[in-house]
């Protein structure tokens, strides 16, 4: 895992909200798929820090978050 600059992913990058986020909510999340990695944002602060994971890493990570 690692920490991405904001600036990291292009602006054409198509983020993607979170299912479970309404849009009167305060929490979200948001995830958008690059060459090598997946990059997850918090949706209250797009400019900010982001996650950057291996594709397979990310997978693992739904397939443990689906069972719980």
């Amino acid at each position: 895992m690692n920490f991405e600059p904001s600036g990291s992913a292009s602006s054409d990058s198509e983020w993607i909200k979170s299912s479970y986020s309404t849009d009167e909510g305060p929490d979200c999340v948001e995830v958008a798929a690059v060459p090598d990695r997946i990059l997850i944002r918090d949706s209250k602060n797009p400019q900010g820090p982001r996650l950057a994971l291996p594709p397979t890493t990310w997978a693992s990570f739904l397939s443990y978050a689906s069972g719980h």
